[in-house]
């Protein structure tokens, strides 16, 4: 039998296989082309156990190899890096060739080229591969965020433990663009997300509520593009439980290891979902193949402790299955699943935008307490405003929010930054003027002392604050030495006068994603020879 026949048998590369047999105890050269019939009988026979066997022997390798290297951690060198930084730079600051690290970065499933920018948690998985330790930089941005997040934990550690109540458990679906993660919640709560959104991609942050056997399930769906890394990390913050989807027709893709790496630092209990099942091309086996070698991930029926589900969002295989191993691992976190539903409300935002008829309005994942219509919400002790409705997922009005209920608040003053935890409160009104005026995020320019740069001025127009972060996040990647973008301004709503009149003095391009122009603003972009881009999708 050939080699390459052999190896389309076992869906493995022939070079993999010529590299593999040997360790499995086959005595086949490198250069072989052909293998008698018994031994490639055999193989066939044995290969399961044999390659499961390996990949555990590799896994064991792999956990003591970074055993070693964190033994060895007092002799590394250090770095610190800002939240995002080019590779270029990185490799500079870290004395590491740019090749070695593009290498590692290719192990890990992420390609770039020298001049784009690595998020801070992919710096950290490259630099411990690399004997390198990797700090964030402080700034008054992370330390604000870790303030909110020690703060939310001490209000729940100081509640009296006699009035806490186990609270439903909130899943975070993350993993690969359409692979198949919101037509997994559309199939879980009989709705078509996917059917509205511009490409059939998630453009926003969604959360929802279902019951099971009589118990709540709180899901968030966070975008699966490569676009929207901030939000699926943000998403990643609130949830208790992950659920990693993995097409079985694609296997384990750059998002899914990016994916991965934020449960892996949310230091989140993880299912994982092989979904498509149902595609003719699927192979759960292979799936579970990528899945050891690429993320160390062992499915439990391997030896593993990882709980591995094969579904079909499309035609409902496998989901009842799916909910029970998430009741079943909600049930194993149960002691850190605890609120107190009687006291004031404060929770997480997760959406905000500016709605046209509704004004500001705010997505929130209530995570302590109960919200109530009436009730007043400050962050950082200013007064945002106060609740006159809340809206479940379905769009029907509710009177209150319990804990790990999303609810969308109307009411508010000011449109709050995603990732405020906003309180009951009453909070300093004589601050709002000046936060209402201000809508809009300045962005200092990153080009003051550019001067041979051809700068790029842009002004960013967007429905939701999400999508703004992740617009500027993407356009700030695309910096070169030669050519700097510079963003103006980036502000919620439709283009405005002021927008196209400030475009003109500045000679900049206005780009708009998901909002609309009226004719008056039409003709006006016209007399002024603005240049306008709108767009309904980021590819």
């Amino acid at each position: 039998m050939n080699i390459t026949e052999l190896a389309r048998i076992l869906r493995i590369h022939p070079q993999e296989l010529r590299n593999l047999l040997p360790q499995l105890g086959f005595n086949i050269g490198q250069k072989a082309i052909k293998i008698d019939n018994n031994t490639a009988r055999k193989i066939v026979r044995e290969w399961p156990g044999l390659y499961r066997n390996w990949l555990q022997q590799k896994a064991a390798e792999e956990a003591l190899r970074r055993s070693e290297q964190l033994q060895n951690k007092e002799n590394r060198r250090s770095i610190t890096i800002p939240n995002f930084i080019a590779v270029r730079d990185f490799s500079s600051l870290s004395q590491i060739p740019v090749n070695k690290i593009l290498a590692e970065l290719m192990r890990n499933g992420i390609f770039v080229s020298i001049n784009q920018k690595i998020d801070f948690d992919t710096a950290v998985i490259v630099g411990a591969d690399l004997g390198l330790d990797v700090v964030l930089e402080e700034n008054k941005e992370t330390i604000s965020e870790e303030k909110e997040e020690n703060k939310l934990k001490k209000i729940i550690e100081q509640e009296n433990q006699d009035t806490l109540q186990i609270r439903p458990p909130i899943i975070v679906i993350m993993g690969h663009v359409d692979h198949g993660k919101t037509k997994l919640l559309d199939s879980i709560r009989n709705t078509d997300v996917v059917a509205g959104e511009a490409g059939g991609i998630t453009q926003h942050i969604g959360a929802y509520q279902i019951e099971r056997h009589g118990r709540k399930i709180s899901f968030i769906d966070t975008p699966g593009h490569e676009a929207f890394t901030a939000m699926r990390s943000r998403g990643a913050k609130v949830a208790d439980i992950a659920i990693l989807v993995v097409a079985a027709d694609d296997g384990v893709k750059p998002q899914t290891v990016e994916a991965f790496r934020i449960i892996e630092a949310a230091k989140l209990p993880f299912i994982v979902a092989i979904n498509k099942i149902d595609k003719s091309d699927a192979d759960v086996d292979r799936t579970k193949q990528e899945l050891s070698a690429k993320l160390n991930i062992i499915p439990e029926d391997w030896g593993g402790k990882a709980t591995c589900v094969p579904i079909s969002a499309h035609t409902g295989q496998g989901i009842d299955t799916l909910l029970e191993m998430v009741l079943l691992k909600s049930d194993t976190e149960a002691e850190s699943l605890k609120a107190n539903p009687k006291s004031e409300a404060l929770g997480t935002v997760i959406e905000s935008r500016i709605d046209k008829g509704a004004g500001p309005v705010a997505t929130i994942l209530v995570q302590n307490g109960t919200l109530k219509i009436g009730d007043q919400l400050c962050f950082n002790g200013i007064f945002y405003g106060k609740v006159r409705a809340l809206k479940n997922y379905k769009g029907e009005d509710v009177n209150k929010a319990e804990p790990s209920c999303p609810v969308k608040i109307i009411g508010l003053k000011v449109c709050p930054e995603i990732g405020d935890i906003l309180e009951v409160g009453e909070g300093e009104k004589i601050k709002l003027r000046k936060k209402e005026v201000s809508q809009h995020i300045e962005v200092k320019s990153m080009v003051e002392n550019e001067e041979n740069a051809i700068k790029i001025n842009l002004i960013v127009k967007s429905d939701f604050l999400g999508s703004a972060e992740a617009i500027e996040e993407s356009l700030m990647k695309l910096n070169t030495e030669k050519i700097k973008v510079n963003i103006i301004s980036n502000s919620l709503g439709n283009i405005t006068e002021s927008d196209v009149k400030r475009a003109e003095d500045s000679q900049a391009h206005i780009l708009g994603f998901h909002i609309k122009t009226t004719p008056v603003i039409e003709n006006l972009i016209r007399e002024k020879k603005v240049k306008v881009k709108l767009f309904s999708i980021i590819y």
